[in-house]
């Protein structure tokens, strides 16, 4: 097999030591946030907590520190929040804490990692065919982030499948890829999914969002195939892919 797939970060750590690439999914928000931040043109990095600690490191780095959503102000409104990241200047280096999204892209190893969501599913599959990614030599982990339920197990979540499973059915188009069955399950959730669009809006995170007032995010979220932009890490940072 040489595209496989998991969830969250432990399946992340025991699939990422034999695989050359580990695409991480987190569609509400992290890797969508990402891919807005990219796009524009700023080198974001991954960090898995939001307290001091990451203050410190956004200064060791030289980057703005990103933010809750609730906490962002007109003076600050750098936050995981993928719409106020459109609406707001860019930095040139931004730092996103996120428990999931970036924790997955620190359990990578030395694999490469590339952040996917549903605006560039796409584009994220042709980069990986084109780099040979996928193949006997360098097999490919996708990995759905999910979320956290409030004792802090993984709580799986429809965004995630969805946005892993277009790019798991990508690769299976390309090919000659050979998806091991979970990889393969997921592909077809995905070509199966007649409103991923609609799913996206209704799924608990997406709900969630709303409630929260933030329905924007999944809307942004939601511009399926969108952006060709494939944000990989580099030096700590995601950044445009060559």
């Amino acid at each position: 097999m040489t595209v496989s797939f998991g969830w969250g970060p432990v399946e992340a750590r025991v699939l990422a030591p034999s695989a050359a690439c580990v695409v991480v999914v987190d569609v509400l928000s992290f890797t969508t946030a990402v891919g807005v931040a990219v796009e524009a043109g700023a080198a974001v990095h991954p960090y898995r907590w939001r307290d001091a600690t990451a203050v410190a490191y956004a200064e060791s780095v030289g980057a703005t520190l990103a933010v809750g959503r609730r906490e962002a102000t007109p003076e600050h409104p750098w936050s995981l929040s993928p719409a106020a990241l459109r609406a707001a200047p860019i930095p040139p280096r931004l730092v996103l804490p996120s428990p999931n999204g970036s924790t997955i892209s620190a359990e990578a190893g030395s694999a490469t990692v590339v952040a996917a969501c549903l605006r560039n599913h796409s584009a994220v599959a042709r980069w990986l065919t084109r780099q040979g990614y996928g193949s006997a030599e360098r097999p490919v982990a996708v990995i759905a982030s999910g979320e956290r339920w409030p004792d802090g197990s993984l709580r799986p979540a429809l965004e995630d499948l969805l946005g892993a499973g277009a790019v798991l059915a990508g690769l299976r188009a390309a090919g000659p890829h050979i998806l091991t069955p979970e990889a393969n399950a997921a592909a077809t959730l995905w070509s199966a999914t007649e409103d991923p669009v609609a799913a996206l809006h209704g799924c608990d995170s997406g709900r969630e969002l709303y409630e929260y007032g933030f329905p924007q995010d999944v809307a942004v979220a939601a511009e399926t195939d969108s952006s060709t932009t494939v944000p990989v890490l580099v030096d700590g940072a995601f950044q445009e892919a060559p």
